[in-house]
């Protein structure tokens, strides 16, 4: 099963530069969820996005692929089922003539 929450939006501070550091900026997620559903566990968008948001809030990452591994953790201590997750986050507002950010995708090893 996949879960699929795309443009979640919200402001935070984000990013290495002394402006960044003091003034929140926009931040947009694309985030793909795999995990085995059997019926009995599910996946809560709500409390994703959350967690998500809630995630970035407080650790005020320097860098995007510090917050897409602390992301990861987060959601990962909260759905141990999961399989799979795919993030994306972009700085929409940060080049006028681009949308820039960075990806990746993380496997859980249930070995």
């Amino acid at each position: 099963m996949k879960i699929h929450i795309k443009d979640l939006t919200f402001e935070t501070i984000v990013g290495l530069l002394e402006t960044e550091r003091v003034t929140p900026q926009k931040v947009s997620l694309h985030v793909k969820i795999t995990y085995d559903f059997d019926g009995t566990h599910f996946i809560d968008y709500a409390q994703v996005c959350a967690l998500i948001t809630k995630e970035m809030q407080i650790q005020r990452y320097f860098l995007l692929e510090e917050a897409l591994e602390g992301i990861y953790s987060k959601i990962l201590s909260n759905y141990p089922y999961i399989r799979k997750i795919s993030l994306k986050i972009f700085k929409p507002t940060i080049l006028s003539n681009a949308l820039v950010g960075v990806s990746h995708t993380f496997k859980v090893d249930k070995n």
